[in-house]
């Protein structure tokens, strides 16, 4: 329990299903600070706890900092500074929610483990949810088949207005409290200002197609591939970032959306993880963003080929197919 209405919600209808619920709260990261000056995981833990006591269903931490910090934040660290953009969702949940948590609820005698995701389990097989906008599976696609078959998801049939109504329905006191924006489990926090405490600021040149430098940036680390905003290049021209190179620090920008730089129809993965069987020439869906939509393709031996170019893939990002409803898995592109 995150402390959010999602999860806040998960509990409630377990418990009204009959399940004996315990409420789990994960303290993973300490540094980040709310407006008073207190570290934004307390006032989440306090919402948790104000619902689990409106359940009455007790109510536990585990405290997994130090495996955050080891498996997703030096992670991190180190696919940054190599001018990649990874997805820390992706690795938090793999690491931590559905690895971590899962062996230590397992532990004290759990027989499942439930989260406020919007997604679905059904026949050991990881499925899209009913509200498209809120669909979490590209996040989920590296749970192991072991622990997606002891995790219940029961938010995945409703859609986010229906979810605040059961919310109100049961007089939960975070009914009507904003979903939470920024990095997975650090908080409120903007992903350049996260780096900037970590990655030290590099100043280099930023560069058009024609090599003429434009602009300056503070480190190739801070930008992706298609971004086009927070360059600051004080023209009023719109830019998208299509190329990075990390050994001099330089950015390679472009004014057209649909340059040739930006397009790819190839895009080689590696890590794998698989749900279920995949085999050389499927025909797939993928996506290789969080509500991007899905896209048809064909599914080779580490690569994936796009009917149509795909806009702005970056190494680093995951690719997650699909096979109608059922999520099938991904890789991470690599090239």
């Amino acid at each position: 329990m995150s402390g959010g209405v999602d999860s806040s919600v998960a509990a409630f209808l377990l418990v009204e299903a009959g399940y004996d619920v315990t409420g789990v709260f994960m303290k993973n990261w300490s540094e980040t600070k709310n407006a008073n000056g207190e570290c934004e995981w307390r006032g989440e833990r306090r919402d948790a706890e104000r619902v689990a006591a409106k359940l009455g269903i007790p109510f536990l931490t585990f405290d997994f900092e130090a495996e955050y910090q080891r498996d997703v934040v030096e992670y991190m660290d180190r696919e940054y500074s190599r001018g990649h953009t990874p997805n820390p969702d992706v690795m938090c949940n793999e690491k931590i929610k559905f690895d971590a948590f899962y062996k230590e609820a397992k532990r004290l005698g759990a027989d499942f483990i439930a989260t406020g995701h919007y997604a679905q389990a059904k026949n050991g097989n990881l499925m899209k949810v009913v509200d498209q906008n809120k669909d979490q599976t590209y996040f989920l696609y590296r749970i192991k088949p072991e622990v997606l078959r002891e995790t219940l998801f029961p938010i995945g049939h409703l859609t986010k207005p229906e979810l605040r109504e059961v919310a109100r329905r049961a007089d939960l006191p975070n009914a009507e409290k904003k979903d939470s924006q920024g990095l997975c489990f650090v908080g409120k926090v903007k992903m350049h200002d996260f780096l900037a405490t970590r990655i030290k600021p590099k100043q280099g040149n930023v560069i058009d197609m024609n090599g003429k430098i434009i602009g300056t940036h503070d480190g190739v680390q801070y930008y992706t591939i298609g971004q086009r905003h927070g360059l600051n290049l004080g023209i009023e021209h719109e830019y998208y970032i299509c190329g990075r190179d990390v050994s001099t620090n330089t950015i390679k920008v472009t004014d057209d959306k649909k340059d040739p730089a930006l397009l790819k129809r190839e895009i080689r993965i590696a890590d794998e993880h698989w749900l279920c069987a995949v085999h050389d020439g499927m025909r797939v869906e993928a996506r290789i963003r969080y509500r991007e939509p899905l896209a048809p393709a064909t599914l080779f031996k580490d690569r994936i080929v796009f009917d149509e170019p795909e806009w702005a893939p970056a190494v680093g990002q995951s690719v997650v197919c699909y096979e109608g409803e059922k999520v099938l898995g991904g890789g991470i592109i690599t090239e």
